[in-house]
């Protein structure tokens, strides 16, 4: 290593981790964003500790690992040399040895500031963004008519200079398109109204988060947390506030965080009751010194929760291999759709029609059947929509399926390879435990009048908890249940302050595994914090 000069910086070991949000594809060239950041990480490094290189003082060593944490961003194709512009939170860089993680850093560049501006949590927001990706008729697809109404009335709420006329009038052309009525494109309005306007929607009270007054340190469940991670690198995290925005709920994003969290908790004993333990880990969750009833918000926020499930769906989506199978069972009087390979739950719909366009989403892969509560017609519908699928549900008279060779009662419609026959029991068994445990037994809002929200936050949850496990036991064949089970038990210390919100977790086996698959990254503009950073260390 050379000898450093005056106002230079040398960095003996470094570790540089870029995490994308808002999906899991990279583009055609991920490794040219990874050259892009690299290329910017001199300046960068050069501007952080440009106070304490610069003037003739002493050289300055410092011994224990540095983590610098930084969000480089695409603007119009690359505004800088490096193609890449920093603002003040997101792309990970540690200079820091990766043998074991440190218990207690000496010194942390992350920002202890009070929040900077939090990205705009409007509908206008979100619906640019998808539509910037590509994505946004995808989207509006998955949405029943009652959301495109509410959707397309918060876009015309808004300012019209912070609404992109193309996204108004994509909404609205798929609303009038379902319903054949005509769009006027001065106006985006439909040429005929719609049968009933939405209800009012009474605004939310105030909610006070904990540490805004000062600070204020709790123990509870860590499993929770863990959770934020996984959402936020599919961009499900930065859909909260602008779904919530949509019905003048965004001050009630606590309330949503809290039924996240009881998803992951314990189970209701008797089915409703919660244990004290879990009431007050769901609360620290929140940032709430207790939590209120939820019943009432699982009624005002049903309208845009089919916005949450289709952006989860989507990043689902794009991810799968059309080689790889999808599983079907029965669920709550509806049926499930979920993604074999990791047991990710992609969507649930009270009629099969309602999975056929995730399906096609997916690549019109082979679906395996399972056991259930399924609805009469379910095969006759999945054979109608041209779905290949092999099952073990015994069929009815008007079901066109044809009986396979098999060592056990199989039916199949359409050319489905005979592997899927053989992988059915494993899947079938794997379903099943899915069901059971984060479906029937952890309910997060059992006395709803509906299961809207319940669903909701079944799917996030199980997608966070999918995705921990993949990062963490890949060859073992993960699913959901298992990072629920081995982290379940897991505790934290959370310190809450104006300017973030930092969860400590004991060290331990958990807590390394956990540190080197990168699940312990700083998440920042939590919705449900105030747009606080959430951040993760051990001790």
């Amino acid at each position: 290593m050379s000898v450093p000069t005056a106002g230079e910086v040398v960095v003996r070991r470094c570790v540089v981790r870029v995490i994308r949000r808002g999906g899991w594809s990279w583009g055609p060239d991920p490794h040219g964003l990874v050259r892009r950041a690299l290329d910017a990480l001199p300046d960068l490094l050069a501007a952080e500790f440009d106070g304490i290189v610069s003037g003739d003082g002493p050289d300055v060593e410092i011994t224990e690992p540095v983590r610098l944490t930084v969000r480089l961003s695409r603007r119009g194709g690359g505004a800088t040399a490096t193609g890449l512009v920093p603002e003040p939170t997101g792309v990970r860089v540690d200079p820091a040895p990766v043998a074991a993680p440190p218990a207690t850093p000496a010194m942390s560049t992350v920002d202890d500031t009070l929040p900077g501006a939090v990205p705009a949590a409007t509908p206008a927001a979100l619906f640019t963004e998808l539509a910037e990706r590509g994505e946004l008729r995808a989207l509006l697809a998955l949405l029943p008519d009652d959301t495109l109404r509410t959707c397309l009335s918060a876009l015309r709420a808004e300012p019209p200079a912070a609404v992109p006329a193309a996204v108004v009038t994509e909404v609205a052309t798929e609303l009038a398109h379902r319903q054949s009525f005509p769009v006027d494109p001065a106006t985006h309005d439909l040429a005929a109204p719609a049968s009933s306007p939405p209800a009012p929607v009474v605004a939310s009270p105030a909610t006070v988060l904990l540490g805004m007054a000062g600070e204020t340190t709790r123990v509870c469940a860590a499993l929770p947390f863990l959770l934020a991670g996984p959402l936020a690198r599919t961009g499900y995290l930065d859909a909260i506030g602008p779904a919530l925005s949509s019905v003048d709920l965004l001050g009630d994003a606590p309330l949503f965080a809290a039924a996240l969290a009881y998803k992951v908790l314990g189970a209701p004993e008797r089915g409703w009751r919660r244990t004290p333990g879990d009431n007050a880990s769901a609360a620290v969750f929140a940032g709430l010194e207790s939590v209120p009833d939820l019943t009432v918000f699982a009624r005002r926020v049903r309208p845009v929760l089919p916005v949450l499930d289709g952006v989860l769906a989507l990043s689902l989506c794009r991810g799968h291999d059309p080689a790889d199978a999808l599983l079907v069972t029965g669920v709550d009087d509806g049926v499930l759709l979920v993604d074999a390979r990791g047991m990710f739950p992609v969507a649930w719909a009270a009629e099969p029609a309602g999975l056929l366009p995730h399906w096609a989403a997916c690549g019109r892969p082979p679906v395996l059947v399972c056991s259930g509560a399924l609805p009469p017609s379910c095969l006759r519908d999945l054979a109608a929509a041209g779905v290949r699928f092999v099952t073990d549900v015994r069929p009815l008279r008007d079901d066109p399926v044809s009986r396979l060779p098999w060592r056990t009662p199989l039916w199949t419609a359409g050319a489905v390879p005979l592997r899927l026959a053989a992988e059915l029991p494993v899947q079938a068994e794997n379903l099943a435990g899915l069901v059971d445990a984060l479906f029937t037994a952890h309910r997060a809002v059992p006395l709803a009048e509906d299961d809207a929200l319940e669903h909701t936050v079944t799917l996030a949850a199980s997608l966070a908890l999918g995705m921990l496990a993949w990062q963490l036991w890949r060859e073992d064949g993960p699913d959901p249940v298992l990072a629920l089970r081995r982290f379940a038990d897991l505790e934290a210390t959370v310190e809450f302050t104006p300017r973030a919100v930092k969860v400590r977790l004991p060290l331990g086996r958990r807590h390394t595994d956990l540190w080197r698959c990168g699940a312990l990254t700083d998440v920042h503009d939590v919705v449900w914090l105030g747009g606080r950073p959430l951040t993760f260390s051990g001790g």
